[in-house]
């Protein structure tokens, strides 16, 4: 798609911020009056229309597409995005460790265990660590704790965890984000410790480590979406 328009604004409307183009606000992908709750927010998705070129490259959308997510997704089906961020907290990368006896048993704790106590004391619970990838539920308490931690968030921080909790595969990791002061690029690397571990190890694949870059990036960018949304 060629670009259609030539001035990008932010405007206050009823209920938050809207992008415009050449004046008209922009509707999202479901349909919806893509209005977001920060002035912070709708800048960043304004500049991802003000830096796109002659031709429209979608995949330079990643704010928009978290704030439709929001709109469209998250509003209408809750429930089922919390399930799905309770189940990363189930199967949670963190949890799941080398045996003890085994050389990156003793990385995964120095990494990821002061993560973990952080969460636990943060939310008053207490999860179950595992040797081995054979699945061990945690303890229903703990799902229900993390579950009304979820239940209070707005809709735009949803979206934004549910892009950090998926890239990361840990949902300790994706909570962690969303405190004040946050390291995000460490905590993107944390979550990644067994296969930089591997690296270190045997080299880097060249495809792995585009791929690697590119899901570091996606991370950083939902870090910036949550922290607008804040802000």
């Amino acid at each position: 798609m060629k670009r259609f328009y030539k001035d990008v604004t932010v405007a206050p409307v009823d209920g938050g911020w809207q992008v415009m183009l050449d004046s008209r606000p922009i509707r999202s992908q479901g349909g919806s009056p893509q209005v977001v709750p920060t002035q912070a927010l709708a800048e960043l998705m304004a500049a991802e229309w003000r830096e796109q070129g002659e031709v429209i490259d979608i995949a330079r959308f990643a704010m928009r597409d978290m704030a439709d997510y929001a709109i469209d997704i998250v509003a209408n089906e809750r429930a089922d995005v919390v399930e799905k961020l309770l189940t990363y907290g189930d199967t949670d990368t963190l949890l799941y460790r080398a045996d003890p006896e085994e050389p990156l048993y003793q990385r995964q704790r120095e990494v990821w265990e002061p993560l973990i106590c952080a969460c636990e004391a943060r939310h008053q619970i207490a999860f179950t660590r595992i040797s081995g990838v054979v699945h061990r539920a945690q303890k229903p308490e703990t799902l229900a704790a993390l579950r009304a931690r979820l239940e209070a968030m707005d809709n735009f921080t949803l979206a934004g965890l549910f892009n950090l909790t998926s890239l990361a595969a840990s949902l300790i990791t994706g909570l962690a984000v969303l405190e004040d002061g946050a390291d995000v690029p460490a905590l993107f690397s944390a979550a990644n410790a067994e296969e930089d571990w591997q690296a270190e190890l045997w080299g880097w694949d060249p495809m792995a480590q585009d791929r690697r870059a590119l899901r570091a990036e996606a991370f950083a960018c939902a870090a910036d979406f949550v922290k607008a949304v804040r802000a």
